[in-house]
């Protein structure tokens, strides 16, 4: 099993979800942040709009979605196809290894768990 954490721009949270259902992904964690990077940084006006600061974060989203080895290039493909516009500041995706998984609910384990 893998992990995939996918860290994109907040306002492509919707549109990836529903990409991920439509690839037949059976479910993900999805965490709003804050970050810092290479990306543009979002102008914001003050109180009554008399003053504009540059913000030191970004809001983000990060994906957290846990599938077999079978099925992480789907996964990659997908993120990749709906979130990519080619610029700095699209995210990251990292990939890491699962050991096991307990539904703690069935008592199953291993990817029955997280199917």
């Amino acid at each position: 099993m893998k992990r995939i954490e996918a860290v994109i721009p907040h306002e492509k949270t919707t549109e990836l979800n529903e990409a991920l259902k439509e690839a037949g992904v059976g479910g993900c964690t999805i965490l709003e942040a804050k970050g810092r990077g290479k990306g543009e940084k979002a102008v914001v006006e003050s109180g009554r709009g008399t003053a504009r600061f540059v913000s030191e974060f970004s809001v983000r989203s990060n994906f957290v979605i846990i599938v077999g080895d079978s099925e992480v290039d789907k996964v990659i493909n997908t993120i990749l196809g709906t979130v990519s516009t080619g610029s700095t500041g699209d995210g990251k995706i990292f990939i890491s290894a699962v050991n096991d998984a307990i539904d703690i609910g069935t008592k199953k384990k291993g990817e029955t768990a997280v199917v």
